[in-house]
């Protein structure tokens, strides 16, 4: 079951690939057992095609936990992309600085920096959605296909529209609570396999007890 060094999931299927595998950018780091799909490009070039205006000059990161769900054409867009809107001009001087004779090292003040892009545990981003610089994403949400995040989104919420917005929570807030709180991503491999069909048939109960069997097992 071990995804070390896998690119590829799934036996004849190329269009899939554990996203971790692939990722050469020390400003990107992806969880274990992240999924990327991609029917258009190979989807090994996901640095080149999805992650863009990622300046290295910049230091932003893009951060994606483990069990995420990214399908085809979804784009990160990051903070080299913007224009900084305390200057009088939309134009971008600081990047032209050969042209103007400013200075190389100001080169940043060409666009606002609102951080990194930070993508938690258990997020499914739906066909060709856009991430903007600056959001984070919570555990177990989904963002609807073509849907465009300015904004933070809570853990387990459904958004969807341009820009997104909330549609609706995935379960109940004890439910949420129970999952965050138990995290099971962050369990050993074989205690999730165990646990695949608590998760598949919704049983938090079940769930939650599996999460007490294996904290006691790591701590004997």
């Amino acid at each position: 079951m071990a995804m070390t060094g896998k690119i590829y999931p799934r036996t004849g299927d190329q269009q899939t690939i554990y996203l971790k595998n692939v990722i050469t950018n020390p400003n990107v780091e992806v969880g274990d057992y992240t999924i990327y799909n991609d029917f258009v490009n190979d989807p090994r070039d996901f640095q080149h095609n999805n992650v863009l205006y990622h300046y290295p000059v910049n230091h932003d990161r893009l951060v994606i936990g483990k069990f995420c769900s990214i399908v085809c054409g979804v784009k990160f867009l990051f903070n080299s992309a913007n224009h900084t809107l305390t200057s009088l001009a939309t134009y971008t001087f600081p990047l032209f600085f050969e042209e103007w004779g400013l200075e190389k090292e100001k080169v940043t003040q060409a666009w606002d920096n609102k951080g990194d892009i930070i993508i938690g545990n258990d997020v499914w981003i739906g066909f060709e959605a856009v991430i903007l610089s600056g959001v984070t994403i919570g555990d177990g949400s989904i963002i609807g296909s073509r849907a465009v995040v300015t904004k933070d989104v809570p853990p387990y919420t459904i958004v969807g529209g341009i820009p997104a917005r909330p549609i609706r929570r995935r379960f109940d807030e004890e439910t949420i609570n129970t999952l965050l709180r138990i995290k099971w991503w962050d369990w050993p491999e074989e205690c999730i396999e165990r646990s695949i069909d608590a998760i598949q048939s919704g049983c938090i109960e079940q769930l939650e007890r599996n999460g007490e069997q294996s904290c006691l097992s790591e701590r004997m």
